[in-house]
């Protein structure tokens, strides 16, 4: 008996011992499923290799409540302005409501390319802060410093040739066509010349602002409730078949209305007392003219 008991008490220690450690595994594991879960809604943190020359452009999309929307955007805005003017810009802004509960928006700013990354970051956590999620990222960068490269030498290229046609142009000895052909090559190159030293300008201009674009995106649910909540999606898909619906009803009835509404005054006339005293006679005068005449003699 002793050893049944002793060998029942050792299973309860040990199942006890396993719930612990399965316990254990889940309490552990449940910090990294939410970690992957706010990296998942946050994006993947990919740092751009800041290469020189090269400029960028930033394009990020926010999904979030549609009745947050306006007050992200302004918290946006407004972190661009406590930056001043020299390190960050607004260039754009647009809000707009597409149904009764939809809504869209964008932001665009010039910022300085050394804080843009950062910038982006910061507004990412804004948006988060509001539940809402980052739906789309996007990175491009143009080599505008070989660019810029590549016109300095063409430039001075063209300026070695234009040094030498003068030369030529001083030697004297020269025919009247022939000094007029070189004339105008001389100008052809100047404007080259102003070309490629506009294109230059352009490029560094790039080089000093990095172009920056939010987009915001609601989830056209009502107030409350998240994007991917499966009621939300049921109600809103609910709602927006019901407009579809009800517009195709008034569509119809405007349709229809004007035509119905001119056979009830038809008819309402067909069975007024002087239409149907004219009727009566109609069908007498028929009646006496198909009967037969009575015999003569």
């Amino acid at each position: 008996m002793k050893t049944k008991l002793l060998a029942g008490a050792m299973a309860l220690v040990l199942i006890g011992c396993s719930q612990q450690r399965a316990d254990e595994a889940v309490s552990s594991e449940a910090p990294a499923m939410a970690e992957a879960a706010s990296d998942a809604a946050g994006g993947p943190d990919v740092a751009v290799t800041a290469a020189p020359g090269v400029a960028f452009h930033y394009a990020y999309a926010f999904r979030l409540d549609d009745n947050r929307i306006a007050r992200v955007q302004e918290e946006h805005a407004a972190a661009c302005e406590a930056l001043g003017i020299a390190r960050c810009r607004i260039t754009g802004m647009t809000y707009r409501l597409v149904r009764e509960n939809e809504v869209e928006a964008q932001l665009l700013f010039k910022l300085d390319p050394a804080i843009a990354r950062k910038f982006g970051r910061d507004a990412l956590s804004s948006v988060e802060k509001a539940e809402g999620v980052l739906a789309e990222a996007r990175i491009g960068g143009e080599d505008v410093g070989t660019q810029i490269s590549d016109s300095q030498r063409r430039s001075a290229d063209i300026g070695a040739e234009i040094a030498r046609l003068e030369a030529r142009l001083k030697q004297g000895g020269l025919g009247d066509r022939e000094r007029t052909e070189l004339q105008q090559q001389i100008s052809a190159m100047r404007r080259q010349l102003d070309g490629e030293r506009d294109n230059r300008r352009a490029g560094e201009a790039m080089l000093a602002t990095t172009p920056m674009q939010f987009d915001y995106v609601g989830t056209g649910g009502l107030p409350g409730i998240g994007y991917g909540n499966p009621f939300s999606d049921a109600l809103n898909m609910l709602i927006r078949s019901g407009s579809v619906m009800l517009s195709f009803i008034l569509v119809v009835g405007a349709a229809i209305l004007p035509w119905a509404a001119l056979f009830l005054v038809l008819l309402a006339a067909w069975r007024t007392a002087p239409v149907f005293a004219i009727r009566k006679w109609l069908r007498g005068a028929a009646k006496s003219a198909a009967a037969p005449a009575a015999p003569s003699g």
